[in-house]
Order: structure tokens, then C-alpha cells, then sequence
């Protein structure tokens, strides 16, 4: 199956060259929208075209939704599950195809598009376990004859923006959680990867269809940022979880904390891996250059600066220049390139700007790094990983570029290591490689690294589905998938039952009439 064309892939999904782009989960929407034309970053050919949402489409689909929210609230949760298992199984099937999409038009490697999709299988499986243990909690009352407890309830209309390096995993981290929930979802996907969210919709139609699920449960707009303006502008529209840039991030903030509305914000990451003098550094190699490369440095956990200790920082550099000089550059599509395109032209820019920048602040360039061309390269979008030796301060390695540039420092001690690591706005992911247990402590303690993902003895990127995903400041401070992150898509509310038939108040106050 891994030899079938990219032609056959969008057949099985139901992908034609044109595309409706507004859907309320099985019925579609022609709108009054711009046309959004997908290109592909690998070969720069044209794979389709989706409608893109008008105003007036959108408040029907919000209206829409409403209605489907009082419907899908009243399901027993495991029956949800039931439903959202289901989904699982038809991913199980669509695997291949829509993770040779995702890697056509995102330009990742066919075996992270693999990966991602398995992702979405992931949450699945965890969503309908999660289905039958919403639990909320029982306290103790001060008063006699009362039970106090609390418990969650679904919020209604969960709005989710998501990034175009994921084009199907985060939408699938809140969909799946939020539907478990009771929620229903409006997805505003990125329009660098329209199509992705098509085929999406397409799979989980059919399994909606069956099981008799409200039209409205999962709704998809397709737009530019003026949709994403509306769906974060709109009070009807209780949680907006939002993965994208920092900048992008503040926006959204201001936009629904205007209306005094919820965000679940996954932002910038400037993500570092420590490596001790006391690492095992075949380890440390394979880590930080899978970390740097990885999605051509196109994730939010991209290894972007590695800290390394002055005992084994020339060996560490010696290491990165040798492994670097084997990458393979060139079709994802193709198992044996290990480095992608970038998005698209934009992103190239960035990349050679932000190159140029940091080479004028004083950054020394270990492996240079620079656009490709000529056969094999006719998108414009490929570039070559390069190493820059800097210091933290300089104004390009305290910002993320989303492209393969690695940034190397040298540290004397482990308080000097994890100062630098904690020294940026952002606060996604962190890692040291060491064998010292007192070091992988310190690193993990309240006075170590300050990121909401803190690993020992592997990269920065990568995570499961069992932990909570997010990070703090410019990160955004939101959590997805795992652990308890389930709550965000609820309400909580505390109940006090009195069964006696006196009604004492609470701290012992006294009142009385007459």
C-alpha cells in the first residue's frame, strides 16, 4: 500500500480537485468565500481548491451547532465514546491515505504523516476509556445532614484554530476530548492545509451518519485569519483552543478575553536539550538532530538551541557537523530523505533572513545552511539544516523561526545551563542528557527547567497521548490531550445537598425570623 500515489490517496478519501469548505458533519455548504488553491510543498503543483467560509455561512453553521449541542449533551457519555471509538477504527482503515496527504501537502516525511495519524488513533482509544470516567469529586460538608460535591458539564461550542504543521493531530486532540464531553466543535484549520480538514470530515461523516449523530457535532470552516476573527469574536462560542504563534496567540487572547471568553492557547516553543558532560552522547546526537530536523524544524518542539557542556562541547559539534553532512534532503514522500520541505516560499524567507540576522549579531556558522534548486527542488521550499554557534542574548535565538536552524552554547555549570535554557519568553519543551541522577533531579526540581514538558535522556519533540501537552509563559499556558486536560472542555460546578430538615449556614452563622 505505501507505493499508491498521491491520485489514488485523495479517491480514497473522497477528495475531488474542488471542495466545498463549510460542513456541518455530513452535509456541505457552497459559500459566497474566496477560493483557497492548495499547493504542494514538495513538487509546487496544484492539489485542489476549497471554498472558503462567508460570514453569513458562518453564523448558520454557528446557529447550527447550537441546536446539536442540545441534542449530543443528552447522550450518555459512553455512548459518545462509543461513537468517537468508531472513529478510531475508520482512521485505522484511512491510515495510509490520509497520511500520504498530510505529508503531500505539509511537506513532512511519509513516516511522520504515519505518526500523526496514529496520533489521531491515539486519542481516540484514550477519548472512549476517558468516556466512562468524567469523575468529579465528593467533600466533606461542615454542616450536619449535608453532602457537598462537584461535578463537570459540557460547555457548548468549542472553537479550535489549529497550525499547519499538524494539519489533522491537534484538531483530533480536541475534537475527540470535547465530543467525549458533550461539546460540539466548530475547526477553523489552517488555509496553508485545506484539504486535510476536508478529508478529515469526510471520515468521521460517514460514522456520524450511522450512529444518527446531530448534524452540527463537528462543523469545518475554511478561511483566512477574517474567519478565524469571527469564530474567536463570537459569544456563542464558549472555549476557543488555539495552536498556532505567539503572536497569533495574543491576538485570539485579546479578542475573547474582550467577551470574557475561555482559551486553551498552544503557542511558540524555543525549545533547548542540556547536554552534560555526563550524557551519553550517541544518545545526545541522535536526539537533538531528529529534534532540530525533524519536520524540517516545522514543529513547536523543534530542538532550536543545544546547551552544551565545555568538556564535550567540541566532540558534540564534531558529532552534529559529521551527521549533518549524511541528511538527505528532498521528497517526503520518498522513505529515504530524512529532511522535508519548508510550507512554503514565505517560510524560506524567514529562514535565510533569520540566517543573515543572526550571522550580523556575531553567530558563528558551523554548517551552513542556505535555499536549494534544481531538480527535485522545482517548490522553491527547500532548504539546507545549518548550525549557528551564539550567544542567548542575540536577538534571533530568543525568537522561534520555524525552519532547521540550531543554535549552539557552551556552559560551565549546570546552574549556568538550565539559567539559559529558562532565558526566552517561551516555554514549551526542555531536555537534558546526562547519567547523573542528582543532575536529572535538579533539572525536574521547582528550580529547574520552567517548561510545561521536561524530559531526561530524550529530545524535545515527540509526545504521547497519555500526558497533558502545553507549556508556560509566551507558550500559552494551555493543556491538551492527557492526564486531567479533559477539563478544560467542561464547566465545574459545586452542589450542596441538605437532607435534614433544619437549615444550619455555613461558619456557624445565626439567623433567624420572627
Amino acid at each position: 500500500m505505501k507505493n499508491f500515489g498521491i491520485k489514488e490517496a485523495l479517491a480514497d478519501l473522497g477528495i475531488k480537485n474542488s471542495n466545498p469548505g463549510s460542513s456541518t458533519g455530513i452535509a456541505w455548504f457552497k459559500t459566497s468565500g474566496q477560493s483557497i488553491e492548495s499547493f504542494s510543498p514538495v513538487d509546487g503543483k496544484l492539489i485542489g481548491k476549497v471554498q472558503s467560509c462567508d460570514e453569513a455561512t458562518f453564523i448558520k453553521i454557528v446557529d447550527q451547532a447550537q441546536l446539536a449541542f442540545k441534542e449530543w449533551r443528552k447522550i450518555p457519555a459512553p455512548k459518545r465514546g462509543e461513537v468517537v471509538r468508531q472513529i478510531g477504527e475508520a482512521l485505522r482503515t484511512k491510515k495510509q491515505s490520509l497520511a500520504k496527504l498530510v505529508s503531500y501537502e505539509m511537506g513532512k516525511s511519509f513516516q511522520e504523516g504515519l505518526g500523526e495519524v496514529q496520533e489521531m488513533i491515539d486519542i481516540c482509544d484514550f477519548a472512549v476509556g476517558l468516556s466512562r470516567q468524567l469523575h468529579g469529586l465528593t467533600m466533606h460538608s461542615e454542616r450536619p445532614n449535608h453532602r457537598m460535591y462537584e461535578q463537570y458539564h459540557p460547555i457548548g461550542i468549542v472553537g479550535i484554530i489549529s497550525a499547519f504543521n499538524f494539519p489533522v493531530a491537534v484538531w483530533s486532540w480536541n475534537t475527540m476530548l470535547a465530543w467525549v464531553c458533550g461539546d460540539v466543535c466548530i475547526w477553523k484549520p489552517s488555509e496553508k492545509t485545506p484539504l486535510c480538514s476536508i478529508a478529515c470530515q469526510q471520515i468521521i461523516a460517514s460514522v456520524f451518519e450511522k450512529n444518527n449523530v446531530p448534524e452540527g457535532v463537528s462543523c469545518v470552516v475554511n478561511g483566512d485569519y477574517k474567519i478565524g476573527n469571527l469564530l474567536a469574536g463570537n459569544h456563542d462560542v464558549q472555549l476557543i483552543s488555539a495552536t498556532g504563534s505567539t503572536r497569533m496567540g495574543k491576538a485570539v487572547a485579546q479578542t475573547v478575553g474582550a467577551r470574557l471568553g475561555r482559551v486553551l492557547l498552544e503557542l511558540g516553543g524555543n525549545n533547548a536539550i542540556i547536554i552534560s558532560d555526563q550524557a551519553n552522547i550517541d544518545m545526545s546526537i541522535i536526539g537533538a538532530v531528529f529534534g532540530a530536523v525533524g519536520t524540517a524544524g516545522q514543529r513547536c518542539t523543534t530542538t532550536r538551541r543545544l546547551i552544551v557542556h565545555e568538556k564535550v562541547y567540541d566532540i558534540v559539534k564534531e558529532r552534529l557537523v559529521k551527521a549533518y553532512g549524511q541528511l538527505k534532503i528532498g521528497n517526503p514522500l520518498d522513505e529515504q530523505n530524512h529532511v522535508g520541505p519548508l510550507i512554503d516560499t514565505l517560510a524560506v524567507k524567514s529562514y535565510t533572513a533569520a540566517l543573515r540576522k543572526v550571522k550580523d549579531e556575531g553567530g558563528n556558522i558551523v554548517v551552513k545552511g542556505g535555499m536549494l534548486s534544481g531538480p527535485g527542488y522545482e517548490s522553491g521550499c527547500y532548504v539546507k539544516p545549518a548550525i549557528v554557534e551564539v550567544e542567548n542574548h542575540y536577538e534571533m535565538v530568543q525568537q522561534e523561526t520555524f525552519a532547521p536552524i540550531l543554535y549552539l552554547l557552551r556552559y560551565s555549570t549546570l546552574e549556568d545551563a538550565i539559567e539559559i535554557q529558562n532565558g526566552v519568553k517561551q516555554g514549551l519543551s526542555s531536555s537534558i542528557m546526562t547519567t547523573n541522577m542528582l543532575e536529572m533531579e535538579q533539572f525536574l526540581s521547582h528550580a529547574g527547567s520552567d517548561c510545561g514538558i521536561a524530559n531526561v535522556n530524550i529530545g524535545t519533540s515527540g509526545a504521547e497521548i497519555g500526558g497533558a501537552f502545553g507549556g508556560e509563559k509566551e507558550t500559552g499556558g494551555g493543556r491538551e490531550s492527557g492526564s486531567d486536560a479533559w477539563k478544560v472542555y467542561m464547566r465545574r460546578q459545586t452542589n450542596t445537598i441538605n437532607y435534614g430538615t433544619n437549615l444550619p449556614l455555613a461558619q456557624g452563622i445565626k439567623f433567624e425570623i420572627g
